[in-house]
């Protein structure tokens, strides 16, 4: 995949991209795998999230999209999620906020009378050239949006999750392959993968499997709001496979690790990466 320079505000739309990313809207097939559950998945209104959020209803599962801002692009995922024949909740707020992150699990419980995955997938990211750029305020922001509001959130579902559920943390290539102008971000995404660590051990007593997705370059939304023009054109050119993945290659991974076919996975990182290492 080429892509035309382009640049957009933060958070960015999927509607404003060219060309715009593939979710799984015309592709992805289910089979059945999530029959019966609810899943929430933060930042689903585009990108990896939206893939997820369609490709889990498709799996038979109710979903809450947890969303920032961006109206369009969630209802646009909604209505994915509705044609499959499942329930869509929108819940539209920051994560960064912890009061908001025990409300979308509130939400989620009120409406499906039950939570059984938790995707934490919402992240901020922005590109600097020097560490001097990042004022403190961004600094927490990013901490808060990608790493403290899994906490809260899985704090907030765990009285909820039966034995059998599933917390998924989107890492990145970055956690251990960090990219110097994405300092911040890359702190966040090895948190991420070191507290899913943790949490494996900490709650497969209880029957829930804990593990992380590790994602190179995918063209999303943060891409042409959070990159310079230059970078945007070449995005995803330098990997093995020579272009960006699409969130609907990230989805199945998802899937299995939502699933009773991942029963058995736990504590894992799993790298959808065009060939870059995770080391």
């Amino acid at each position: 995949m080429s892509a035309p320079s382009q640049q957009q505000e933060p958070p960015g739309r999927r509607s404003a991209m060219a060309p715009r990313p593939d979710c799984g809207e015309d592709s992805y097939q289910g089979h059945g795998r999530l029959l019966g559950k609810a899943a929430i998945v933060t930042g689903a209104d585009s990108g990896i999230g939206r893939a997820v959020a369609i490709a889990f209803a498709r799996e038979g599962a109710d979903v809450v999209i947890s969303y920032l801002e961006e109206d369009d692009d969630a209802r646009d995922t909604a209505g994915w999620v509705e044609k499959a024949g499942r329930r869509a909740l929108l819940v539209k707020g920051d994560v960064s906020d912890a009061r908001h992150c025990r409300k979308v699990v509130a939400e989620a419980v009120d409406a499906f009378g039950r939570v059984d995955v938790l995707v934490n997938n919402a992240a901020y990211q922005m590109t600097h050239d020097a560490i001097e750029e990042v004022s403190d305020e961004e600094w927490d922001h990013t901490f808060r949006t990608n790493v403290y509001a899994m906490f809260h959130l899985v704090k907030a579902a765990l009285p909820h999750l039966p034995p059998g559920s599933s917390i998924i943390g989107s890492s990145s290539v970055n956690s251990d392959m960090p990219s110097p102008t994405l300092a911040p971000y890359a702190a966040t995404k090895a948190a991420i993968a070191n507290f899913t660590a943790s949490l494996a051990q900490l709650l497969g007593g209880r029957g829930i499997r804990v593990n992380s997705v590790a994602p190179g370059p995918i063209w999303t939304p943060l891409i042409p709001s959070t990159m310079p023009e230059e970078k945007v054109a070449s995005f995803g050119q330098d990997t093995p496979l020579g272009r960006a993945g699409q969130p609907r290659e990230l989805a199945p991974i998802y899937v299995l690790l939502a699933s009773d076919e991942g029963s058995y996975m736990s504590g894992a990182r799993v790298a959808v990466t065009g060939g870059r290492p995770v080391l």
